[in-house]
């Protein structure tokens, strides 16, 4: 006999009978996984977890949905003993907004394995707990500079529920995602699923970047009418700032890097905006990747010997 993927919390299932919206429950969910520049939308789900109030409904098998050989969760070791493991997880909670809206948080681990059974088993959970919509987040690496307005590509299942804005893509082909290929299904099933896709500065693609997580919080909660608070994210962005600001300080090259891409991204939106067709567009990730080597190694640079 098949092992149920999913386990429901006879307490979290009934909290959310007693709170659950008429019409239109939403349900946002952002995973650890395959891409998400910037930690957008993990540092959406650690914002909606630390604010929200969180409950659970239920919890995915994640040993059926993970390949730990390609994917190891990390241990810590301390002196003779094993102290900390990052526990793989993935649960749905229920939450609420900054006016005490209730709505769901699916988060944890991307599934490495078993995509369309774990896809089939969220439609059966959005199908018992009425959900209207589905919302994810995420951010993607992008040739553009951090002293600019931060985009989006917002896409989904229905042209009317999305901006009337132009997208900055044709037609390009990329691995799948879990999060992705959910959108898909969804769109083959009829059910509204939006994604908010944060342009995050590829030389900040390694670190924790704040200011892409409010961008995407400000995108769902135009799609969905939940408060969300991004602005309690300003501290946050704002040492994030002072850090980037530091390192740039640090080097003439970087410096001069950033100012092209600055000069290429007004080039770019300028035309766009005169409904001039854009010639080269803005310049591929690839081509700074070299580049900003360094600027990247200070992220992820070792700590220093001790003596």
């Amino acid at each position: 006999m098949e092992r149920p993927l999913l386990s429901w919390d006879p307490d979290g299932v009934q909290a959310w009978a007693d709170v659950a919206p008429e019409h239109g429950s939403v349900l946002v969910h952002s995973l650890r996984g395959f891409i998400d520049a910037g930690r957008a939308g993990a540092l959406v789900a650690d914002h909606i977890l630390e604010t929200g109030d969180p409950q659970r409904i239920a919890t995915f098998d994640i040993d059926q949905l993970l390949d730990y050989r390609s994917r190891r969760p990390e241990m810590t070791f301390s002196v003779n003993q094993w102290t900390a493991y990052d526990e793989p997880h993935l649960a749905l909670d229920l939450v609420h907004d900054q006016e005490g809206s209730s709505f769901l948080l699916l988060h944890g681990f991307e599934p490495d394995i078993q995509w369309e059974r774990y896809i089939a088993t969220v439609r059966e959970a959005v199908d018992r707990l009425g959900v209207g919509l589905t919302l994810g987040s995420h951010g993607i690496p992008m040739a553009v500079p951090h002293t600019r307005p931060l985009t989006v590509t917002i896409h989904g299942t229905d042209p009317d529920l999305l901006p009337d804005s132009a997208s900055m893509f044709g037609t390009v082909t990329v691995p799948a995602s879990a999060q992705n290929l959910l959108e898909y299904r969804f769109g083959q099933w009829g059910l509204p699923a939006v994604n908010v896709a944060v342009h995050v500065p590829h030389y900040l693609a390694q670190s924790s970047y704040p200011q892409a997580a409010q961008r995407a919080l400000e995108g769902l909660e135009d799609l969905s009418g939940l408060d969300l608070d991004p602005a309690a994210l300003d501290d946050a962005a704002a040492i994030a700032s002072e850090e980037i600001d530091r390192q740039l300080a640090e080097s003439e090259e970087v410096q001069a890097l950033v100012e092209a891409l600055e000069n290429q991204y007004d080039a770019f939106h300028e035309a766009r905006g005169r409904g001039l067709e854009v010639e080269g567009g803005l310049p591929s990730a690839d081509e700074i990747a070299a580049e900003f080597e360094k600027f990247l190694a200070q992220e992820r640079r070792d700590p220093p010997t001790q003596p």
